[in-house]
């Protein structure tokens, strides 16, 4: 396991500064915007690195161990190659957001055939009894790799964020499936944690390439087929829960990006600056503070999802009930609900208090 997690960091790492030289080449790069927070004009192909990490290492462990090339695998590869061109294309030439859900949905439903797929849910409150969704299997799982895809993309909003984020995930996911004798699991969650870090070290701030629509995609891709290979499948409290809690940050960033948007009656498509990372900067947090400080919240939501599979029901469901409290507290109180004022009032309010205390 560390010699593939060494491999997959090396090769993360040499091909960062060919992503970077690509995407000037070819017009891959990300102008300073109003809603963003970088000030000058970046590279932002650094997915590809990443993907070249994992799925390279893949394919030579593959060649080492029969097991990695296993149908579900191979299913893996064909999928995250699809959704990284996707990611390519919009990196380049900003895709309409209705050309770039049909290639998710291409990329999410080509793993199918593989065997990746949602096929059963396990009830905890009834002697752990499976219920086949049948025809089910398939729209909801799309639509998980889907959620999963687009959650990370979204969280992907300042420099080493969504790389971590990521990072801290995979791990988690690795140390879950170790504790369900998941040893395939365990591995590709380790690749893609280290082809993650390898890239972090150009990406943390101040960062010198972004990863794009094509690292943020393929990391969430990556993340919800690998939930579904092994996690979802899993026997255990409330296993549908745990995979939701491991990519906790971004889910829960997009849920409530959802309910603020509809609240206050906006499209739940339009984008704005209220997200977390938004918040905690408007809060006068530095930017490597904010990160840092979203890097914590994961990890608890990470050790959360590990403990919840050593408890009982009734324990886990204690644990939700104040995990859920806390953070919908939290979220109100930083103001990512909608509740509090936009991020550009709270800034502004702040720097109003400085002038006020300067001049008394």
């Amino acid at each position: 396991m560390a010699l593939a997690a060494t491999a997959a960091f090396m090769v993360a790492l040499a091909l960062t500064p060919v992503a970077r030289w690509l995407a000037f080449q070819i017009g891959a790069v990300d102008k300073p915007s109003g809603r963003k927070v970088h000030q000058q004009t970046m590279p932002r192909l650094g997915g590809l690195a990443i993907y070249g990490g994992f799925v390279l290492t893949v394919l030579a462990m593959g060649f080492w161990n029969g097991d990695f090339l296993q149908p579900p695998i191979l299913g893996l590869i064909v999928g995250s190659t699809i959704i990284v061109l996707v990611g390519i294309v919009d990196d380049t030439y900003d895709l309409p957001p209705k050309v770039k859900l049909l290639g998710q949905i291409v990329a999410a439903a080509s793993v199918i055939p593989f065997g990746i797929s949602v096929d059963f849910v396990t009830n905890p409150f009834y002697n752990y009894h499976t219920f086949d969704l049948g025809w089910l299997a398939v729209p909801i799982t799309i639509f998980w790799i889907i959620a999963v895809t687009n959650a990370v993309n979204l969280i992907d909003g300042l420099d080493g964020l969504a790389s971590g984020i990521a990072t801290i995930a995979a791990l988690t996911m690795a140390i879950v499936a170790w504790t369900q004798g998941q040893v395939l699991i365990v591995y590709l969650a380790l690749i893609l944690a280290a082809s993650s870090v390898g890239f972090l070290k150009y990406n943390f701030h101040p960062a010198r390439i972004f990863m794009g629509d094509t690292g943020a995609m393929f990391l969430g891709f990556a993340l919800g087929c690998l939930s579904i290979m092994g996690l979802v499948k899993i026997a255990t409290v409330i296993s549908v829960i745990i995979p939701i809690l491991i990519v906790g940050i971004p889910i829960l960033d997009t849920g409530f990006a959802i309910f603020r948007r509809y609240q206050k009656g906006q499209p739940i498509f339009q984008a704005d600056k209220d997200h977390l990372h938004h918040r905690l900067l408007a809060l006068g947090f530095s930017h490597p503070q904010t990160v840092l400080i979203i890097y914590g919240i994961n990890i608890v939501l990470g050790v959360t999802a590990i403990v919840l599979t050593t408890v009982s029901t009734a324990q886990s469901l204690f644990i939700l009930i104040l995990l859920s409290s806390f953070m919908l507290l939290m979220a109100d109180r930083v103001g990512i609900l909608g509740r509090t004022g936009s991020a550009q009032e709270i800034a502004a309010s702040q720097v109003g208090l400085k002038t006020e205390k300067e001049t008394s």
